[in-house]
Formats: structure tokens, sequence, C-alpha cells
């Protein structure tokens, strides 16, 4: 069976612009269709910027009629996380406290870049209250759901974009990550995310472990996004130096003689599910028959670490929650305003020890590597859980997997690795050393090919 328009990978989307089988018009006009059919199921998109998008497609048309595409991703739609800045459109943080009543006015440096070659903007994705909750429900948004089980949850922050490229609403989405919010929509959507190296893509508004990178349906596709939005961008006072590496190069160069870890458990959080261990460890079988060098790793932490980082975040999340007024600090999601007004109770000595413990984390964390080029991990040690959950049953911290990698600055990535029982995706986060993104990107690609996962959408209709 042929694959859909709007199912098609940006790197096939650009092959057929090329030798003119396909329009970018052809393309745009197919995935908004694709949109209005399944967008009210798993409300991914908030926001459609159905005319604009219609005339960037036009325009990209012409240029490839012409011979001259515009750039590097000419033509192929993309969806921006809710509080990407984008000239224009709102970006109301996913919460109904936002004054919507502002000019919008400038772009994000990812939003630039990806104008800059030619890609065009579909619209906003969905996420919860402030991106503070590793879930699909918001105030302003209402609940986001799991392409593959509508009662299951789509895994947050970057709620809306897992769903959306899963479910066929664009194959680029741009997300954001501080503590999993890239990789853990990637892994209940079962598709694949990448949080890039702390630096590596410009962000508009930096600040410790935040970073933005692509969710896809390929590793390919992220090669290709990774070779726009790495760009530089001088509002990004913590950006790495600009690397212009080509991504694509040597994406295809497998993981013989690699060291591979296995690390099935960190040392704290909530027990790894066992149809998950399984998946797991079977992605280092195919990585050893692959030619790498896997072994299992002990636990990198003897102690819990999660305390401190959710202080520092919780303690700078308190400080946006008290610039708003009582009336719309009352409009926040209930969970959100309750953990934002714990903030202002640690003192200042209680605050400056969390941020001293955060360099011994960082430490452990990349002490861990010693031994090995990549360490593979669950990406969340749950399955979906349900759609109006905040977290799971359990507590709230889950995401033992996902947030040490933020504080070490590593790059790390979550690709599906099969299906539960249920049929609902399970992911494989793979962590590379830092500043290694495309290595990351090539153990991606080397599992990606072995295993064709990529290539199974969900059945909605």
């Amino acid at each position: 069976m042929a694959t859909p328009v709007w199912y098609t990978p940006a790197s096939e989307l650009l092959r057929q612009y090329r030798s003119k089988e396909l329009s970018p018009v052809d393309v745009t006009r197919a995935i908004l269709d694709r949109i209005e059919a399944v967008n009210p199921k798993v409300n991914a998109l908030y926001l459609v910027d159905h005319d604009r998008a219609l005339a960037a497609a036009r325009a990209s048309e012409e240029r490839w009629w012409r011979g001259e595409p515009g750039g590097l991703l000419d033509g192929v739609p993309v969806t921006l996380k809710d509080h990407i800045p984008a000239k224009g459109l709102p970006s109301p943080n996913g919460t109904r406290a936002t004054d919507l009543d502002q000019p919008w006015d400038s772009d994000a440096p990812v939003t630039a870049r990806l104008k800059e070659h030619g890609a065009i903007i579909l619209g906003k994705t969905t996420m919860p209250d402030f991106g503070f909750v590793a879930s699909g429900i918001s105030t302003l948004h209402g609940t986001t759901r799991n392409p593959w089980n509508l009662g299951r949850n789509s895994g947050g922050s970057s709620s809306g974009a897992g769903a959306a490229v899963a479910a066929g609403l664009g194959p680029l989405a741009v997300g954001s990550d501080v503590g999993g919010s890239v990789r853990i929509p990637s892994a209940f959507c079962g598709v694949f995310g990448l949080k890039p190296s702390y630096g590596r893509v410009p962000y508009h508004d930096p600040w410790p472990w935040l970073v933005t990178g692509p969710i896809t349906r390929t590793v390919v596709d992220a090669a290709l996004m990774m070779n726009v939005i790495t760009r530089p961008d001088r509002r990004d006072y913590t950006a790495l130096p600009y690397d212009a590496r080509d991504y694509l190069v040597d994406l295809e160069a497998g993981v013989a003689g690699v060291r591979i870890g296995v690390l099935l458990d960190i040392g704290f959080g909530l027990p790894v599910d066992p149809e998950i261990r399984t998946h797991v460890i079977e992605v280092g079988h195919t990585l050893q028959k692959l030619g790498a060098l896997v072994e299992p790793m002990p636990p990198t932490f003897a102690d819990n670490p999660e305390p401190d980082f959710d202080r520092c975040l919780q303690v700078r999340a308190s400080l946006s929650f008290a610039a708003l007024t009582p009336e719309r600090q009352r409009l926040v999601l209930s969970e959100i305003a309750e953990w934002c007004r714990r903030g202002t109770a640690p003192t200042a000595l209680d605050l400056m020890q969390a941020i001293a413990n955060t360099g011994a984390i960082r430490r452990r964390t990349l002490a861990a590597f010693e031994k090995y080029d990549y360490v593979i991990s669950p990406t969340m040690p749950v399955l979906p859980y349900d759609a109006e959950l905040p977290w799971p049953v359990g507590g709230s911290a889950h995401n033992q997997f996902c947030f040490p990698y933020n504080m070490s600055e590593q790059p790390a990535a979550s690709i599906n690795c099969g299906f539960s029982r249920e049929g609902l995706p399970i992911g494989v986060q793979i962590v590379g050393q830092r500043f290694d993104d495309r290595g990351v990107l090539q153990v991606a690609r080397a599992y990606e090919r072995a295993s064709n996962l990529h290539e199974r959408p969900p059945r909605l209709s």
C-alpha cells in the first residue's frame, strides 16, 4: 500500500518536489484536510494558520517549478509548540492565565531559521500550563490524546507536537525539553524526538537545561531539521559555537565497534514496567547483532537527585506564577498552581544548596559514561497512562531517565522500540557524550533501519 501524502516523511517529500511528482500545495492541502478530519479527536493543534500556510505553499511551489528551492526544507510543513514565538501567532504557554491581547511580533530563532529555509508553518501545537507536567492537559487547550489510544496520555510537555507527528498532522514538529518534554511525548506517541546538547539549537529565552529539538517520524527527518535549526542566532547568549556539520553525512555509519551500556535501573524513581524492560533489552540485542559492544550497566545514582532538580525548577516557576494577578493565578491548572506556590517556601540557603547539588548530579551522570560511547535506557518507566491524569499513578517523579541528561547537557533521543500487549508505543532512549548529537542520530538510525517501526501509523480514521 502506498504511503499517504500526509504520512510521507519530509525527506521523501523533498525528493518528490525535486522530481515534480508532488508539489508543496498538494502536500499542504492534504495535511490541512487530515488536520480537519483528525485533530478534533486528538487535539494536537490549537491553532491552524490555514490561509498563510497555503500562501506559503504556493510561493514554495513556484520556486520548485523554477528549479530554485529557497532552502533545505522548502515546502515542508512544520508545527511549532505553543510557546515557541512566531510572528502573528499567539504563544499562550498552554494556560488561560496568559493575556492574549499582545502583539506577538517576534520569531524565535528556530522559527526564523525554518522560515528562511522555506518550511511552511502550519500552526501551533498544544502544551500543558507552563509546560510543567508530562501530560497533555491544559486549562486553555483541553486534553491532548494519544493517537494510538485516545483514552491514553500523549505525554508532555510537547504533547501536541508528539501527537501531531504520530497522527500525520505534519512530518516535522518543534518541541522543547527541560526534563523530558521532547522525549516523553515521542515515547508515548511512537515517534522520534531528539533533545540536542544544551546550546546546540539557539533558544529565544535561554535558561539552564532548556533546549529546543525536533520531533519527527524518522531519524533522517530529524537530521534534516538539525541542519536548519542549529544555525546561529545572536539572541542566545548560551549557545555553543556554531558547528556547520551536515547531520546527514555519515548518518548510515552504523554501530560496529561502538560501546553501549544498557541502563535498566538508574537508581531511583518509579519501577520500570516489565514490558518496557523486555523491549529495551531487545534493543540491546539488536544493536549487538549490528556490531556494537553492548553490556548491562549498574545504577547511576545511589541517592535520589530529583528533589534538587525539582526545587530549582519550582522556584523559577514560582517567580512567573507570582507575577500573575490573583485573578489570573486562579486560572492556572490546579496541580501546577499548587506546585508553583510551594516554590516560594524554600529559603535562599535551601535554593543555593539545591543549586550546589546539581553539580554533583551532573558529575555523576557524566561519570557513568566513562566506559561507554552511548547508553540506552527506557525513555519512561511506565506506559502511556490515562489521558486526563497530570502524571501516572504512583507519583510525579516518573521522568528519572530523562532529566539527568538535561542537567549534564548531553544529547538524548527517544525512538519507538515496539508496542505493549495493548498496542501502546514503547520508547527507548539513546544518550550520547556531550556534544555528540550526530552520534546519537547515527545509533538511532541504525536501530531504525533494523526495526522499521516508523513505517506503522496509528489506526485513526
